[in-house]
């Protein structure tokens, strides 16, 4: 245990000692049924140093949990009671077998644990490398857009005030795509991570959806909008500014890879406990191949290229997901009945939550 954090060994601590006082609990209750020597006690006890082993770090509490728990069923449970007896018929073998049982038991979860958290790093080096290739891709396009623009503004002294201007929109609108690009990477890469803490405030959700639906309308004010509300109003707490990014993502996609979307209908709702926000189009929908793979950062290398080249599904639902996750909630992908995409996602409703 040399090495480890203190919080993680006080831990692992109380978690061996909360099962094996478990188990001697329940052991002594049974011990009311027989006079004699417990014979449920060597498998309870066995049972506590599997759930140790499952739930604490390394080897270490398993190996030690094994051997108190040998003698414990030897001191309590086993006759003369409160007394160390090793003359008993038999017993060599038996809290020999139930010692190497239990070793057994905390090496094989052990291994099995650190098998699953190798399986984890690779899938999180996977996504992190599909996630650069599909950056460097994405971000390309609008830079050399940019680059092409300046360049042409500062060379050429016989453009016109309107061709001046045009060039000046198209300048304008690449570097906002590379503002939500960097906050979608940043969303991803920062909640990703473990003990990341969020500055939660309770916000009316139909107002953090206006301001959203207002800063999407000034690249997109040609698309209607309209929303869905209870007459209720919705409070939960939340990062907003988190929260509209995710909305903002939501609109932004359904245009951009709807091809074809000529309206978005919002709805937002109390559900038990939570509360849902739905966006949905009437545009091309999401491939079929494409829906497994929504929210993991790929999407948008599969989905072939977009006419301005920028292909920002993937990174933006990833950036969803990641800050959903990170406030308790969830979001999920489908294809309507109707044609077009939906996509809902739920925050944990804390009001609702404490009943008031």
């Amino acid at each position: 245990m040399k090495g480890l954090p203190w919080r993680r060994v006080l831990r692992d601590a109380l978690v061996s000692a909360g099962f094996l006082g478990l188990a001697v609990l329940i052991s002594g209750l049974l011990s009311q049924l027989h006079n004699d020597s417990n014979p449920f006690a060597p498998s309870l006890f066995i049972l506590a140093v599997a759930l140790i082993a499952r739930f604490t770090s390394g080897y270490v509490w398993g190996f030690i949990a094994s051997a108190v728990s040998v003698i414990c069923v030897n001191y309590i449970f086993t006759y003369p009671f409160l007394e160390f007896n090793f003359s008993i018929s038999g017993y060599p073998l038996t809290f020999a077998c139930m010692l190497l049982v239990s070793v057994l038991i905390s090496t094989l979860t052990t291994q099995i644990k650190k098998q699953e958290q190798l399986r984890f790093e690779m899938e999180r080096e996977k996504m992190r490398a599909d996630l650069l290739r599909s950056v460097s891709h994405d971000l390309r396009t609008p830079l050399t857009s940019m680059l092409g623009a300046s360049s042409v503004l500062m060379e050429d002294a016989n453009l016109s005030d309107a061709d001046r201007m045009d060039l000046a929109r198209e300048i304008n609108k690449d570097a906002r795509w590379l503002v939500r690009m960097t906050e979608n990477i940043l969303s991803v890469t920062k909640f990703s991570g473990e003990g990341v803490k969020l500055k939660k405030e309770a916000e009316v959700v139909e107002e953090v959806l206006g301001s959203a639906i207002g800063k999407f309308r000034k690249n997109y004010g040609e698309i209607p909008i309209s929303v869905d509300k209870p007459d209720e109003i919705l409070v939960t707490d939340m990062d907003a500014t988190l929260i509209e990014q995710v909305l903002i993502n939501l609109l932004e996609n359904a245009v951009m890879h709807g091809k074809t979307t000529t309206r978005i209908d919002v709805r937002i709702a109390r559900e038990h406990r939570r509360v849902s926000v739905t966006v949905e189009d009437d545009g091309a929908g999401f491939a079929p191949q494409q829906l497994p793979h929504a929210f993991d950062g790929q999407s948008s290398a599969r989905e072939g290229d977009h006419p301005d080249g920028r292909r920002n599904m993937g990174i933006g639902l990833s950036a969803c997901r990641a800050i959903l996750h990170a406030h308790g909630g969830d979001i999920k992908a489908y294809n309507r009945k109707s044609g077009g995409a939906g996509v809902s996602f739920w925050l944990p409703d804390e009001e609702d939550a404490y009943g008031e």
